[in-house]
């Protein structure tokens, strides 16, 4: 039965092609009629009242199926024309996610193998249905020729009256032609569902299942309506008044089944990228109960006092963006992320819960770190979003904004320009890119205040399959959890991958126990270990052999170095105000020169001033790496392109 169920719709559709070929009786002509009424209604109530044209994306397989007598062909050469012109975009995707570290250059190149595959498939399918169309009009002639043809030769030859013939050869005509066109119909309409399913990631079966169940209250009105039908004179009472019930019973069963869904203060509108359900959902999903009734329990409250890593809070109109019932890929993209961050960086991102949010507009969004806001943007579903260029020529209309991951101005631009942006040189970008690409940010931004200590035992213990003699001799009796714990976060502050571990280990055994620097000394133990990941620093800044990078003169060095006093939390700069205001007006200036560089700016020290002059400006410029001359490799090219003089400060002052 399950099975059956499970062919439904193929079984329709079969039921159609029967009803080119078969006289049926009247009654169940009348049935088949009601029938399409009803789901026409069924569909139009539907587009109505979704929000979002995913929510019905099986729609252009769905119109194949309910205009099978007149789109046979057409449907799907249009179709396979439209997913060739999309090409291009699916390959810019491809590099917008690329540069944005969403995916590496392996998983890159399947995708284009992918698309390459897929616009020869395309390609091959416009020219068969080019071929497929002509054979259909061929066919169309030659009836026309022998229905003509056959009728002056029958009235030449038998010498019977014009009536007699057309009658005889009408018959024939018809006969013919269903014999020869029903294969070709057949063949096309299959042509139309492979290219409409082109989007699709479940059967033909799967999708209408899924979202029709999703609207019970377009199959009650449909129902409503064939039941006011029956009122008309003429019409087929009993048959409407059977369906009429159907519908109404179906749609009444599915929404009270929706409505019976179990209650969860506080649960993610939709699943988050592998977390199972909060701990409140999992003890109120046994029964369906009201918010007072569930907070009654003393330890229910607990529930609330929990904070999340990572949240993301959506308004209404962005929903389907992350919502998998209806299409939307926010949700794997974000594995997508956690998997290349962990592979580049060493480091799991916790999971992300997704919420839905009265509390923003529509078209906005936030992300929240451990609770709180930290980063917000905007889009607009139904646009693009294009970024200037440097030198822009020429302006495309749309809605000015600002790209939120990166600052760069930008415009929301129709999908119909796109094409003219990226003449013009603007990067265009899909708002779910956008969304994304700033999450990513933001994590990596953030990442070293997710380090907890659960999650660095498990880290050790990862390291422990491999290297169990070096995990027993360092925990807990020579390093602590804590005193990891707080490396691996100044390690990720700064960016550095903590993905060698084993280095990472072996070097604070080495720096702790071998050189006599103690525990305490905290800079200390954090440069040596640098100094020993030099070849993962380098490799993050080196371009084809050489590092750009900002320089220290030697007099504002040599001053640096003679201000550093020891106190209480151990040793910091003692600068005069006027020097550090003027060392971060300098750094402004220079920052402008990785304008439109790949490479992150750099600042190069030396060991002993690296820590001091990172502490001063990270306040002021967070993404600016300061990296000491030891933990560059000897076989790369240093190239200054800007430096920080003591003289400018002088004269400021």
């Amino acid at each position: 039965m399950k099975k059956m169920l499970n062919y439904s719709v193929v079984l329709f559709v079969l039921t159609i092609i029967l009803l080119l070929i078969i006289p049926l009786p009247a009654g169940f002509v009348d049935v088949a009629i009601i029938l399409n009424i009803a789901l026409s209604m069924m569909i139009l109530v539907t587009t109505m009242t979704i929000r979002e044209p995913l929510e019905l994306s099986i729609f252009p397989s769905l119109l194949l199926i309910t205009t099978l007598f007149r789109l046979g062909i057409n449907v799907a050469e249009v179709a396979a024309r439209f997913n060739l012109d999309a090409m291009p975009g699916k390959q810019m995707a491809i590099d917008a996610d690329l540069s944005s570290g969403l995916i590496n250059e392996q998983e890159a190149k399947e995708r284009r193998l992918k698309i390459q595959r897929e616009a020869d498939f395309y390609g091959a399918m416009d020219g068969a249905t080019k071929l497929v169309k002509g054979d259909a009009v061929m066919s169309l002639i030659t009836t026309g020729i022998n229905l003509i043809g056959g009728t002056i030769i029958g009235v030449v030859q038998s010498g019977e009256t014009i009536g007699t013939v057309l009658n005889t050869y009408s018959i024939a005509t018809v006969g013919d032609g269903l014999v020869s066109q029903v294969p070709s119909l057949l063949i096309s309409v299959s042509t139309g569902m492979i290219v409409t399913r082109a989007v699709s990631e479940g059967s033909l079966n799967e999708d209408i299942s899924k979202q029709f169940m999703a609207q019970p209250h377009a199959i009650m009105v449909s129902g409503i309506a064939m039941a006011v039908l029956a009122f008309i004179p003429g019409m087929p009472v009993v048959q409407l008044l059977v369906i009429s019930v159907s519908l109404i019973s179906g749609g009444y069963y599915i929404s009270k089944k929706m409505e019976e869904a179990p209650y969860a203060p506080g649960m993610a509108a939709f699943p988050d990228a592998g977390m199972a359900l909060e701990p409140q959902a999992e003890a109120a999903a046994s029964q369906t109960v009201s918010e007072d009734e569930y907070f009654k329990d003393v330890n229910n409250v607990y529930t609330l006092l929990s904070v999340e890593p990572i949240e993301m809070e959506f308004g209404y109109s962005l929903i389907p963006l992350a919502d998998e019932s209806v299409g939307g890929r926010l949700i794997s993209r974000i594995v997508i992320f956690r998997r290349q961050y962990a592979q580049d960086m060493g480091f799991v991102i916790p999971s992300i819960r997704l919420r839905d949010s009265s509390g923003l507009s529509t078209n906005q969004y936030c992300i929240k770190i451990k609770g709180e806001e930290v980063a917000k943007g905007e889009l607009l579903v139904d646009y693009y979003l294009a970024l200037e260029p440097e030198n822009l020529e020429k302006e495309v209309d749309g809605i000015e904004a600002i790209e939120p991951a990166y600052g760069i101005p930008s415009r929301w631009i129709r999908p119909e320009d796109r094409e003219r942006a990226e003449l013009y040189g603007y990067t265009v970008i899909d708002p779910l890119s956008v969304m994304v690409t700033h999450l990513s940010e933001i994590i990596r931004q953030h990442a070293f205040e997710l380090v907890t200590r659960q999650e660095v035992i498990r880290l050790i213990e990862n390291v422990r399959k491999t290297s169990p003699e070096l995990v027993e001799e360092a925990f807990p009796n020579l390093i602590s959890y804590n005193l990891f714990q707080r490396v691996l976060t100044a390690l990720l502050k700064e960016g550095v991958p903590v993905k060698d571990l084993e280095t990472i280990i072996e070097t604070m055994i080495e720096t702790i126990s071998e050189t006599g620097l103690p525990v305490r000394d905290f800079d200390g133990i954090i440069e040596q270990i640098r100094v020993a990941l030099k070849r993962t620093i380098t490799r993050l800044y080196c371009e084809d052999g050489s590092m750009k990078v900002i320089t220290l003169d030697t007099e504002l060095e040599r001053t640096m170095a003679g201000s550093i006093q020891k106190g209480e939390s151990g040793l910091y700069l003692a600068l005069q105000p006027d020097i550090i205001q003027s060392i971060i007006s300098q750094m402004a200036e220079q920052m402008k020169k990785f304008n439109g560089l790949t490479q992150s700016p750099v600042i190069l020290t030396s060991q002993v001033m690296r820590i001091h002059f990172y502490h001063l400006i990270e306040q002021f410029y967070p993404k600016a790496r300061v990296l000491s001359f030891n933990e560059i490799a000897n076989n790369v090219q240093i190239q200054s392109i800007g430096s920080l003089r003591l003289e400018e400060a002088r004269n400021r002052m």
